[in-house]
């Protein structure tokens, strides 16, 4: 393809795109496809003779529309928030054309240092501590997702707290992200040392005293205790784990603490959440949040910061001959490869960059505190209606609620109330997804999405008493 060429097909899919985007409140939220659908409405062959481009534009209209679920739908409510943008999906299509490979400072000087400074706006805008910052001990960098960053914590951890061929731990609890158990087993720990940490019956916060009786436990065994994970808005109801009083368990015990923020991390851009990171700055040793949720920024981009960026790039930093430089070995360069899994990295700070510059503090700040305000407005109506209990934390855009079945059992009740998501999801108007808390399944509604009005609030909750009323 001519850069001519490129010229003439690239606007016509900013203009598919921009179409997209304009029409997609028409479309079902979640798709109406079955299993099989998309690959049996495509060729079984690859072509043997190149095609025109305007053929891979009609079967994206005709064979893989109908297979999406529009994850930027203002109907979506479903999971957290998957904010794409105008400025992040041009800045994605910006680092697509350069094709930069910023594995090493030296392949492209502008991919690492512009992700130096990106993060350390993003840091002074979430107001987290000064070390976390590049030009001191620790520093930040952009992994694709909190999964790939909660790996990286560990084996940082991991390094810091030694004991190779000793029994390692980590402490989470039920409510913390499934893929801390998967880091471990990535990690090689064995199975139950990731350890489950009880928490409070009601508020699902992870509790410090039993985490510090675990980990008595384990070293009076005579294994060494790696790291514990706090989680700030956990993805089942976004409970908010004491981070300092954990923080002061860790510290007395020499414990890696880990903060997971993937989700409501992006919230304190507004000074009245701040409250977040009450323990970040004196005890955190690893902090990720997401901007790819809920912070305009389309996936992937994770924010990882460090306290001390030593372990990690301990534990990582493997040199061949044929990655060594003269910058490298200056020791005057980050060099991002020592700070992720993978060697080669994107240049994802382009989408993040556009989208601070494009919405500045101000506008990230409008749209994180709309969609508290929607999810307000949400939690007031289901309050207002008899027929439901609302889950009363709720200070981001989730609400969790469930619908009382008089007369039923807690199974039974269980049941019929999948089977209004079911209903709920398969109309098209509208997508949730659920949880489950002690015995009962609740219904997730979250709110964040840039298009998503009061209007799309209101007639998801009218969806929702009209499919009951169905019931």
């Amino acid at each position: 393809m001519t850069p001519e060429e490129f010229r003439e097909h690239g606007k016509r899919v900013v203009d598919w795109i921009a179409d997209y985007l304009a029409s997609i409140e028409s479309r079902p939220v979640r798709s109406q496809a079955k299993p099989g659908d998309v690959r049996a409405a495509l060729p079984e062959h690859p072509p043997e003779e190149g095609e025109p481009f305007d053929a891979v534009l009609a079967d994206l209209d005709r064979a893989i529309l109908p297979g999406l679920t529009h994850w930027q739908h203002p109907s979506f409510f479903a999971y957290f928030p998957a904010n794409a943008s105008g400025p992040a999906v041009l800045g994605d299509l910006l680092s697509s054309g350069l094709g930069v490979q910023g594995m090493v400072w030296a392949t492209s000087p502008a991919c690492t240092e512009l992700e130096s400074l990106v993060v350390d706006w993003f840091a002074e805008l979430l107001g987290l501590p000064a070390h976390f910052r590049t030009d001191s001990r620790g520093g930040g960098v952009i992994q694709d997702t909190a999964s790939s960053a909660s790996l990286v914590a560990m084996l940082a951890a991991l390094r810091r707290a030694g004991g190779q061929g000793q029994r390692r731990t980590v402490y989470v609890s039920s409510q913390t992200h499934s893929s801390l158990e998967k880091a471990g087993r990535i990690a090689g720990l064995a199975d139950g040392d990731v350890r489950a940490v009880d928490v409070d019956e009601h508020t699902l916060e992870l509790d410090p005293g039993q985490l510090d009786r675990l980990i008595a436990e384990d070293l009076a065994a005579g294994a060494v205790p790696a790291m514990v994970c706090a989680t700030v808005g956990t993805t089942s109801t976004t409970a908010i784990d004491p981070v300092r009083r954990i923080g002061e368990v860790c510290r007395a015990r020499g414990v890696w603490l880990h903060v997971d923020a993937a989700y409501a991390g992006v919230s304190a851009v507004c000074p009245e959440l701040r409250w977040i990171n009450d323990g970040v700055a004196e005890y955190a040793d690893s902090y990720v949040t997401n901007p790819h949720k809920w912070l305009l920024t389309n996936f992937d981009c994770s924010v990882l910061w460090l306290a001390d960026r030593a372990p990690m790039i301990e534990a990582l930093s493997i040199l061949p001959e044929y990655l060594r430089n003269s910058a490298s070995s200056s020791g005057e360069v980050i060099d991002y490869r020592d700070w992720q899994i993978p060697l080669g990295r994107r240049f994802r700070a382009l989408k993040l960059w556009s989208v601070l510059r494009y919405y500045g503090a101000r506008g990230l700040r409008e749209h994180v505190r709309g969609g508290i305000a929607l999810a307000g407005e949400f939690a007031e109506l289901v309050a207002a209606d008899s027929r439901f209990e609302l889950r009363e934390h709720h200070p981001f855009g989730l609400v969790c609620f469930r619908p009382l079945w008089p007369g039923l059992s807690t199974v039974d009740a269980n049941a019929a109330t999948l089977a209004l998501l079911e209903r709920l999801n398969d109309s098209g108007e509208l997508y949730l997804s659920h949880t489950k808390v002690g015995e009962h399944v609740l219904l997730r509604m979250a709110i964040g999405a840039p298009t998503t009005e009061a209007r799309h609030v209101r007639a998801a909750w009218t969806a929702i008493q009209e499919h009951l009323d169905f019931a």
